[in-house]
């Protein structure tokens, strides 16, 4: 909304009385002026630049402006689309977007031509400097001075032949805290608006991450806030973290939260800022990659942690051939199939199981055809692992990947967090707006998994969307072009969903146009490979070499129905490794999680889990059910001659054989009368098995 004529001429008066003072009188002006424009008004004129000067320096030849651009050649890289997304929203509004480098020099623009030639008359074009020193009070040059966000309007310009221009500019800061450019939108100062310099600030909070994310995108990153709705937006705090835990990046918000300096030359590590340590937050990251950690720092405030960067060292696999899924520090980075490096394709989900071929298969024929693909399939599958290959595999492997749950996020936040909003569309709403994921998704895949869990209301504006292929983000009357690719999930039958009335019909159609499904574990044929796989990342930490699984671990993997699907037997996989003693190599049934058969007792009151059989498998009979009494009847001394001294070791075997009998084999309870760990009752079990 441009200013009001009437508040606009009120600014006028108050200026143009403000440089009368200045300038005429030799008085600093008690009002009218922001701090930063008067503080620049006494540098130039301290540095004696006269504010009638007519005289114009300048652009630099096309070698100085080429040299130029070299020397800021991630900044130009990372910020010509956010300048192309910028214009396209003041476009037709005698205006021009500027991106200068740390010395004023500008770089890049983007600009209506009808003002673009006005700006020229001024050398508001690339090559020339604005340095404040010699173009005196301007929102480039004095942005970078006081290294803060400045908006100069008209009047406010010390040079008086630039008075019909109003700028907005804000620093960008690289990833150490130091000056990497300046972002402006200038214009003619009749047509200002109000909101010129958020959309700047918000611009370069947007180039700022991504300049961190491209500088350190192989270190692992530290993202928090005190509210976790704040994770994940663009006012995150963002640490980059090297495997001892210095701290060797912040993005500004970090800074400023926790007082760093520039450059970070007395940067603390992880440990001196929160209590919890810092192997400890990655293992509990490692588990649950896209949870938010609840974590106290030293100080004594607590914060909303997400651990980025660590989850490719355990990434959840349908079964990626053993090359493609191992962490990059083991032997270089992972290549996948197709020979790209550290990426799942469709290519790499093929083990060898017919079904799960034929769903790669429908899928690789679609690609770059503009046809929505729906994945189905039992939780923990891996239908978003599925649709991150297909994404991979396609003409948009450049572009983002951007995925939402639709049962995870309440229904209250769906619709902002799908579309967007402008600042202020509603209470609780930033300032500042925030972009939706179909925004964020533009030119790349959204995946919507549990789509069959989306509110009415929400599926009705989604297919709006897919049909006009556009979104109109909350509280906006501007509708914004969108192209992407749409792959959704669900564990219903949505077929069903629409009798019930719980599903659009329409949408139904829409996001139907081929449906893949993916068998659950129990059903494939590939489990040994699987297991194998799963085996190998999981073993990877370990120094003690390859791990391996005995044949009768084996077969029962291959047995038992895994209701959990590969999730579950990735986790089951991680705690068997975990439970090896640091001389042993191979899985063998005692390393099995207790859960694994329901043998896990309660309190040492409850009554003893019996030894069934594994659940949902009657045919087979769990392999740890049988260890129990067998390695129970093999620690059980002969009865000692009477008056004969007995050993330590012989003490020892008899008080665990009389507890493992009384409790009836469950190891839990029994460790817990020893007063001994699960694993050290473990290894005396397993040794004499």
């Amino acid at each position: 909304m441009a200013v009001l004529p009437q508040l606009r001429d009120r600014r006028e008066n108050t200026i143009s009385d403000a440089r009368r003072f200045f300038f005429e009188l030799g008085q600093t002006p008690e009002a009218g002026l922001a701090p930063p424009v008067l503080r620049s008004w006494q540098r130039c004129r301290n540095g004696g630049l006269d504010h009638l000067d007519a005289y114009m320096i300048d652009p630099a030849g096309r070698a100085q402006l080429s040299d130029a651009r070299d020397r800021s050649a991630r900044l130009l890289e990372h910020a010509g689309g956010i300048m192309e997304h910028v214009f396209e929203q003041i476009r037709a509004s005698g205006s021009m977007v500027i991106l200068a480098d740390t010395k004023g020099m500008i770089l890049h623009c983007l600009g209506d031509p009808d003002f673009v030639g006005r700006a020229q008359r001024v050398a508001l074009q690339p090559g020339a400097s604005w340095d404040e020193t010699f173009r005196g009070t301007n929102a480039i040059g004095t942005a970078i001075l006081e290294g803060a966000p400045v908006e100069i309007h008209g009047a406010e310009h010390y040079l008086e032949r630039n008075g019909f221009l109003t700028c907005s500019a804000a620093p960008v800061f690289n990833a150490q805290g130091c000056l990497a450019g300046v972002l402006d939108i200038s214009g003619d100062s009749r047509n200002n608006q109000r909101h010129t310099l958020g959309l700047v600030r918000l611009s370069v909070q947007l180039l700022e991450k991504r300049l961190f994310e491209a500088e350190f995108a192989k270190e692992i990153r530290i993202a928090f806030h005190p509210r976790p709705e704040y994770v994940g937006s663009l006012q995150e705090a963002l640490l980059a973290v090297d495997a001892d835990g210095r701290i060797v990046g912040a993005n500004p918000v970090a800074r400023e939260w926790l007082g760093l300096a520039a450059g970070l030359a007395d940067a603390p590590s992880f440990g001196t800022l929160f209590r919890t340590g810092f192997g400890q937050v990655l293992d509990r990251a490692a588990n649950a990659p896209d949870d938010l950690l609840l974590l106290e720092m030293r100080r004594g405030d607590a914060v909303f942690v997400q651990v980025r960067g660590h989850r490719r060292t355990r990434p959840e696999v349908h079964a990626p051939r053993l090359q493609e899924a191992a962490p990059e520090s083991a032997k270089g980075p992972a290549k996948t199939s197709d020979g790209s490096k550290g990426r799942i394709t469709l290519d790499s989900l093929a083990t060898g199981d017919a079904r799960l071929q034929l769903a790669l298969d429908r899928a690789r024929r679609v690609q770059g055809k503009d046809i929505p693909l729906l994945i189905q399939g039992e939780s923990g599958v891996g239908k978003e692992l599925f649709a991150r290959a297909f994404h991979n595999s396609g003409v948009r492997s450049d572009g983002p990947f951007v995925a939402l749950n639709c049962a995870a996020i309440p229904e209250n936040l769906i619709e902002s967090e799908l579309f967007g909003y402008v600042g202020g569309s509603f209470t609780g709403a930033r300032r500042e707006g925030a972009v939706g994921k179909l925004q964020q998704a533009h030119g790349g895949t959204l995946f919507l998994d549990e789509i069959g869990d989306m509110p009415l209301g929400m599926q009705a504006r989604l297919l709006r969307v897919l049909q006009e292929r556009s979104v109109t983000p909350i509280g906006s009357m501007k509708s914004i072009p969108v192209d992407i690719s749409l792959v959704c999930a669900t564990h219903r039958v949505l077929r069903d969903a629409v009798k019930q009335g719980v599903f659009r019909e329409d949408l139904y159609y829409r996001v139907n146009s081929l449906t893949v499904t993916l068998p659950p574990l129990r059903e494939r044929t590939d489990v040994r490979r699987i297991v194998l796989n799963l085996l190998e990342i999981e073993a990877a930490d370990r120094r003690s070499g390859p791990l391996g699984i005995s044949e009768e671990v084996m077969d029962f993997f291959e047995r038992y129905p895994w209701p959990g699907n590969v999730r579950q037997l990735q986790n089951v996989i991680r705690v068997a490794v975990a439970l090896l003693d640091d001389n042993e190599d191979e899985i063998a049934s005692i390393h099995l999680p207790e859960e694994l058969f329901g043998i896990d007792g309660g309190d040492d009151n409850s009554e003893p889990a019996a030894r069934p059989a594994v659940a949902m498998a009657p045919a087979y009979t769990s392999p740890f059910a049988a260890a129990v009494p067998t390695a129970a009847a093999a620690l059980a001394p002969s009865a000692p001659a009477p008056g004969a001294p007995r050993s330590l070791d012989e003490i020892e075997l008899e008080a665990i054989t009389t507890v493992m009998r009384e409790v009836g084999g469950n190891v839990s309870a029994a460790a817990r009368r020893l007063g001994v760990s699960r694993n050290t009752l473990y290894r005396k079990l397993g040794k004499l098995n």
